[in-house]
């Protein structure tokens, strides 16, 4: 006696793209997260030595940074031209007392760096200093 089966064998016929949702959602996920650090990595910035440097105020601070190839991070973003005028002004409307501390690369050109303190003055911020590493002084 054999037994008959009336289902069809066919297989799933749809796709769970359900998976696949899971793992893209996850990718980009990781992407957002190390996005901002690979940027801030790869815009390397190297400081000119000193023996000596002075010693910052209490008031609020934010950090420049100005690459050899001219870009200007404000506080780790990276700012355009037109960006950086309207962050500028803003914090000069917000906060005047405001100290910079401009750390540009030692292959920075001089004219990017006299262009961010001309930006300063224009919108009235004139508290800002050049960050420096200090190098240890030679034995005698």
């Amino acid at each position: 006696m054999a037994a008959r089966l009336d289902q069809d064998d066919d297989g799933i016929n749809d796709i769970n793209i359900t998976p696949f949702v899971d793992v893209v959602l996850v990718l980009l996920v990781i992407f957002m997260v190390t996005a901002p650090v690979m940027i801030k990595e790869s815009l390397k910035v190297n400081l000119p030595k000193t023996l000596t440097s002075d010693i910052t105020t209490k008031a609020a601070t934010l950090g420049v940074a100005i690459t050899k190839e001219g870009q200007v991070l404000l506080n780790g973003n990276l700012l355009g031209d037109e960006a950086l005028a309207r962050e500028l002004a803003d914090i000069s409307r917000k906060a005047a007392d405001t100290t910079f501390l401009i750390s540009a690369d030692t292959d920075a050109r001089h004219g990017d760096v006299v262009r961010f303190i001309d930006l300063l003055k224009r919108n009235n911020l004139n508290r800002f200093a050049l960050q420096v590493e200090k190098v240890k002084a030679p034995a005698r």
